[in-house]
C-alpha cells in the first residue's frame, strides 16, 4: 500500500493506493494516529484502493471516532467493490462516504 499525505491548514488528506489489509493496516493506522493533531477535517481517497479487510475497516473506524470530537472525516472515490464491502459490513451507516 502506498499512501499520500496531503497537509493543509486543518485538513489533511490521505490518497491510499492498494490492499489495505492485515500487513498494511497498520501502517495506515500509525499514521492516522500520528496525524490528527490539529485536523478538523480528514479525507480518505480510496480511489486507487482494490481490496480493504477488517483490519482495513477498523482503521477506518477509529479515524472516524476520533474525528467526530474534532472535526469531521468523509470517503472518496469509492469503487463498486470498496462500497459492497461497506454495505455488508454496515460501515455504509457509520462512515460519511461520497
Amino acid at each position: 500500500m502506498n499512501i499520500e499525505k496531503i497537509s493543509e491548514s486543518g485538513k489533511l488528506t490521505l490518497k491510499l493506493e492498494g490492499r489495505i489489509d492485515t500487513k498494511s493496516a497498520p501502517e495506515l493506522d500509525e499514521l492516522v494516529k500520528t496525524s490528527l493533531d490539529g485536523v478538523t477535517s480528514l479525507i480518505i481517497d480510496l480511489k486507487e484502493v482494490a481490496y480493504i479487510s477488517s483490519a482495513g475497516l477498523r482503521v477506518l473506524l477509529i479515524a472516524q471516532k476520533q474525528m467526530n470530537k474534532q472535526g469531521g472525516m468523509k470517503i472518496i472515490n469509492v469503487s463498486e467493490d470498496i462500497m459492497e464491502i461497506f454495505e455488508v459490513t454496515g460501515f455504509s451507516d457509520i462512515l460519511t462516504i461520497e
